[in-house]
């Protein structure tokens, strides 16, 4: 439908030490998810705090990693949960999205992960995957479990600053991360296993109103993963199984094509550096952090708000 994009090659960031790599004998989560693939780590969930260092999970081996600057990788925390998503408060709280658990909180200082919210009406998530803070403190998650087009059965939730929680989309084929425009009129959802991105809209009450595909991706191994949003509304959208990182515009337009310079599995993406101009990818088939430069600036995260 439209031509290819002018393309560039993302340059490597920070490197997992050898000494950090962890066995498959020791995931289960990489013998069930991945086929007993023997990987460094399985990176995901990219967040800045206010001091520039680069938070990111290890759902493969239940770690929290810290890289500084510099690009030097710190163990923050290693417990029993499989962390798929983070995002950092901006009272300094580490929000985690973890497939066995729920949502989790984690005291960088400290490295103590505690249950947040894990149990509505007393019932499990079926696998929470991604999370997102609205600008009023609204908590946005996924929920994604084993969901696929054999199974369409994904959800999106909202949890209220005050506690309320909304169970939005249930219908949801693989729902995983998500952002906000700007404005915050418009929900993009990455919803890897139907390859595509979604954009859910509200009415002025916060229900859902009408709601469909933003841009019908295809090819791959799997789908999008993780999206950022940057300053003038383009789209940046991780292509899990790709190796790619696409930039579309405020109306879907395919605008660039990021490319990694090795392996397919680039699954998240935040903005950071200097004046947030740098998109900061994990590939968690190298255990690489891998940046580029743009020449917009991403929209600031809720922590440095």
């Amino acid at each position: 439908m439209y031509a290819a994009p002018p393309e560039t090659i993302a340059r490597v960031f920070a490197t997992l030490p050898i000494e950090l790599h962890g066995k498959v004998s020791e995931s289960k989560w990489l013998q069930q998810q991945h086929k007993g693939r023997q990987l460094p780590a399985f990176l995901e969930g990219p967040s800045f705090d206010r001091d520039g260092n680069l938070y990111c999970v290890d759902v493969a081996y239940g770690r929290i990693f810290r890289v500084d600057p510099e690009g030097n990788f710190n163990v923050v925390t290693q417990y029993d949960g499989e962390p798929n998503g983070l995002k950092i408060h901006r009272d300094g709280r580490i929000f985690i999205a973890d497939y066995r658990h729920g949502i989790m909180v984690l005291d960088p200082h400290n490295g103590r992960v505690e249950p947040y919210f894990t149990r509505p009406m007393f019932e499990r998530f079926r696998g929470v995957n991604d999370l997102h803070f609205a600008s009023n403190g609204d908590l946005y998650f996924t929920d994604q479990g084993q969901s696929g087009l054999q199974r369409p059965n994904g959800r999106l939730f909202r949890l209220s600053a005050e506690g309320r929680l909304d169970c939005l989309l249930d219908n949801i084929p693989s729902p995983n991360g998500l952002t906000f425009n700007a404005a915050e009129t418009d929900l993009l959802l990455a919803v890897t296993r139907a390859n595509a991105i979604w954009r859910i809209r509200f009415f002025p009450d916060g229900n859902v109103a009408k709601s469909g595909v933003f841009i019908q991706m295809s090819g791959g191994l799997a789908g999008p993963d993780g999206v950022a949003i940057d300053e003038d509304d383009n789209l940046l959208v991780c292509h899990m199984g790709m190796g790619s990182i696409w930039k579309f515009s405020r109306l879907g337009e395919p605008l660039l094509r990021i490319r990694a310079p090795e392996g397919l599995l680039t699954s998240n993406c935040a903005f950071g550096g200097p004046e947030n101009r740098s998109l900061f990818i994990t590939n968690s088939e190298t255990g690489q952090i891998l940046v580029t430069d743009l020449d917009v600036p991403g929209k600031k995260t809720f922590a440095l708000s």
